[in-house]
């Protein structure tokens, strides 16, 4: 069952029953609205009550997507037509030439064009990294592929994990607030 409905002032709200979903849950997502995940035994009126109950929420988080979608015809121009060969040669250089610096070692390194991500670190070691990377200032790349790196040693976010990232790069939540900025290009 997928149906859109108004939900407030808000209209067409997916309400999409989902296998995979425990709980009713709710998503607002730039340029693809709002979608209500209905776990397999909820009922329609009690997704339509939960979404009508986080009603602020949503609203909240709208106006976000909306600056997002914004800035996103600012910044997303940069990301078009990346050669996805040269993309790789230098991804895998930086890789290569930060590990060896700092002292990591990976397993394999796969480079896509990813919507969601900049980078992730499986637990076998494999590090993908976002093709898009090569449009961001360099630094920015690095801190990127540094962040994987660590994770090669530590599979967390925790406290040892970012003592170590701020042992390698010294103002890491200053790069956090920067590359959120450049995330809506990911879209």
């Amino acid at each position: 069952m997928n149906r859109l409905f108004r939900v407030g002032n808000i209209e067409n709200v997916l309400f999409e029953k989902s296998a995979r979903a425990r709980r009713m849950n709710i998503t607002v997502r730039p340029f693809k609205g709002v979608r209500v995940a209905v776990p397999h035994g909820v009922s329609l009126k009690d997704a339509r009550a939960f979404a009508e109950s986080n009603l602020h929420w949503i609203q909240r988080q709208l106006k976000k997507t909306a600056r997002a979608e914004k800035d996103y015809v600012t910044l997303a121009d940069p990301f078009k037509n990346i050669d996805r060969r040269r993309a790789r040669k230098i991804l895998i250089q930086r890789l290569d030439m930060l590990a060896r610096m700092h002292g990591y070692q990976y397993n394999r390194v796969a480079v896509r064009n990813q919507k969601t991500r900049w980078g992730s670190c499986s637990s076998k070691n494999n590090i993908n990294l976002n093709m898009k990377l090569t449009r961001l200032p360099e630094y920015l790349m690095d801190y990127v592929i540094l962040h994987e790196l660590v994770h090669t040693r530590i599979k967390n976010h925790g406290p040892r994990f970012y003592a170590e990232l701020d042992r390698l790069i010294g103002h890491r939540k200053e790069m956090d607030k920067i590359l959120k900025a450049y995330g809506v290009g990911l879209l």
